[in-house]
């Protein structure tokens, strides 16, 4: 089985921490969010793990091939035009066998080798509180009926959550090459849905699975709250002397903390160096420094440093916040 994992866009709603990495590689629960996303595939022992690269793409092929020992390929994607268009450029190198498409910046905590047993096409689906920001599927008697990509009167709430699977891909590929042939796009991309549907249409089965555990990470808000799901799913922090710990807190090992209080739901990942500070419900990245500084629902960037400061911030990557 091949996997493909499109990793080539701007992240540009999680900015500024992606003007200086990419998306998937910014630290959700102590780890990148890349690695939270092959944590199911590495069971699979898949054949080959292709990466869909663009935008500081150099950075995601460095941090797989120093952490993961399976084969792996990356393809650059120099146009924009959607997930379509980025899958479509790995089934260029893929035979037709088994293919599983996964998206880099969200996460699902499931058994993928149960998604690929569940039939010969399948669909992950999650129930969302706002289907028009989604693709939603037409679910009836155990089949997809239809799909429709972020719809102005949704049909139901069953989002298309980026996890898909194919056991004999070139019908899909065919799919992506009628639509790059003939220039249709959905709002100015090239969407994979559309070719999902014209199979469907065509007389496609695809089979729905339904994925309780679903986490986007397309946002500050967003990767805020699946640091706190996946926080409160990791053992007790041990304690620090001379700090208070509010489980569930995650402090990376080589972390420095002095005279704080940290959590509920913080995360202090490598490096950081946090000194006579309050900090709850944030992230703070790899090397960031921060001493004297009450903190909340923070996204503080690698090699970051705050001092004296109360409050929310957002800053990106090696930059200064001081307040004397």
């Amino acid at each position: 089985m091949r996997v493909i994992i499109p990793v080539a866009g701007y992240g540009s709603r999680l900015r500024p921490h992606t003007y200086s990495t990419n998306k998937s590689l910014i630290h959700v629960a102590g780890k990148p969010i890349l690695s939270h996303v092959l944590e199911p595939v590495v069971p699979l022992q898949p054949k080959e793990v292709i990466f869909v690269i663009g935008f500081r793409g150099e950075e995601v092929q460095e941090y797989v091939e120093r952490n993961y020992s399976f084969k792996s390929t990356f393809i650059r994607q120099t146009k924009l035009l959607g997930l379509g268009y980025a899958v479509s450029l790995a089934l260029d190198a893929v035979p037709n066998e088994p293919a599983l498409v996964l998206l880099g910046d969200t996460i699902v905590e499931l058994d993928l080798r149960k998604f690929v047993a569940a039939g010969d096409s399948v669909l992950g689906l999650h129930e969302v509180a706002d289907p028009h920001r989604f693709g939603i599927a037409n679910v009836r008697d155990g089949h997809i009926l239809g799909l429709e990509e972020k719809p102005t009167h949704p049909n139901g709430n069953l989002a298309v959550v980026g996890l898909y699977y194919f056991r004999q891909p070139a019908a899909i590929r065919r799919a992506l090459d009628q639509l790059l042939e003939s220039g249709r796009t959905t709002r100015g991309e090239i969407q994979f849905t559309d070719a999902l549907q014209q199979l469907i249409e065509s007389g496609e089965r695809f089979v729905p699975y339904h994925i309780d555990s679903w986490h986007d990470c397309g946002k500050r808000e967003t990767v805020l709250e699946t640091n706190r799901y996946l926080l409160a799913k990791m053992p007790l922090p041990a304690p620090i002397e001379g700090s208070k710990i509010v489980p569930p807190v995650y402090v990376a090992p080589d972390a420095r903390v002095t005279n704080c209080t940290l959590g509920p739901y913080t995360s202090i990942s490598s490096g950081a160096i946090v000194q006579n500070s309050t900090i709850r419900n944030s992230i703070v990245s790899p090397d960031a420094r921060i001493a004297d500084a009450v903190l909340e629902d923070s996204l503080i960037g690698a090699n970051a440093l705050v001092s004296g400061c109360t409050g929310r911030l957002n800053i990106g990557d090696s930059s200064e916040v001081i307040i004397t």
